[in-house]
């Protein structure tokens, strides 16, 4: 029997494919919204990550909000992951929910979990073979969460941040919509940006899907923060987000937390 463990937040697609029959290994396809279709493919043994139904508070008047524990650990149990599993989380756009699946493994505090860098497109670029897109179908997994404290910053709390400037707010939007020159995707939510916050568009960290260089990374949020900062990322309802967290975790960054309702809350509940 062989296990492995992950210690780096990105694996390359090259890893995963040497990896492949690794007795704990979990692929997860965490590509927001997708339908299961026969046609569709996915990477061999993957399991549907289902963020908008099946991980997040599907209650909450805000989209995908942060599940509580006892659903987490119920939905992940479901996909047969056990608190061995070594994770490696994918989507069809490169890097884009799949990082906000390995944040909230990282927030239930299981660390043995990695984005797979430039996702399916990187994937099918290097000729690794595909299988149909097919449901989980074995046993339970024993998969244990535990709420990590810090991770997740909610609107209570992000008011007195925003207010007393207690942490550096980066908001992962692309500048046209945090300077309000473009509207909102979701209808009827306004245009703005939390106070006190600078921008540092998701996009900005990847190239064709694909993180850039290390190096590249570093300068990005340099440029904004410095390594002690305490640092919270926004978006618009908490996805990209987690791309950010991502880069900053690669870049050597440790004080970092996602507000899980992003601007989408934030431009409801304040208004201009």
């Amino acid at each position: 029997m062989s296990n492995v463990v992950i210690e780096q937040p990105v694996v390359p697609v090259d890893w995963l494919h040497d990896h492949l029959n690794v007795d704990n290994l979990v692929i997860l396809d965490g590509t927001m919204s997708k339908v299961f279709d026969r046609f569709q493919s996915q990477i061999p043994k993957a399991r549907y990550f289902d963020i908008k139904n099946k991980f997040s508070n599907v209650l909450d008047p805000f989209p995908n909000a942060f599940p509580s524990t006892e659903q987490f650990e119920k939905e992940a149990r479901a996909l047969g992951i056990n608190k061995n599993s070594a994770i490696v989380v994918y989507d069809d756009k490169g890097i884009y929910s799949s990082a906000r699946v390995w944040w909230m493994f990282k927030a239930f505090g299981h660390l043995n979990v990695a984005v797979l860098d430039g996702g399916f497109p990187a994937w099918t670029n290097a000729k690794y073979p595909v299988e149909p897109m097919t449901p989980f179908s074995g046993p339970l997994g024993d998969f244990t969460a535990q709420l990590q404290p810090g991770k997740m910053v909610y609107f209570k709390e992000m008011k007195t941040i925003s207010t007393n400037q207690t942490h550096k707010i980066l908001d992962a939007r692309s500048a046209a919509r945090f300077n309000s020159q473009e509207p909102e995707p979701r209808a009827g939510l306004r245009m703005g940006t939390i106070p006190n916050s600078a921008n540092l568009p998701y996009e900005d960290l990847l190239e064709e899907g694909v993180l850039k260089p290390n190096e590249q990374l570093h300068k990005a949020f340099e440029a904004l923060v410095n390594k002690d900062d305490e640092i919270v990322f926004s978006c618009g309802s908490g996805i990209t987000a987690c791309v950010l967290a991502l880069g900053a975790e690669l870049s050597g960054y440790k004080n970092i937390k996602v507000y899980d309702g992003s601007w989408t809350e934030w431009g409801t509940l304040v208004k201009a």
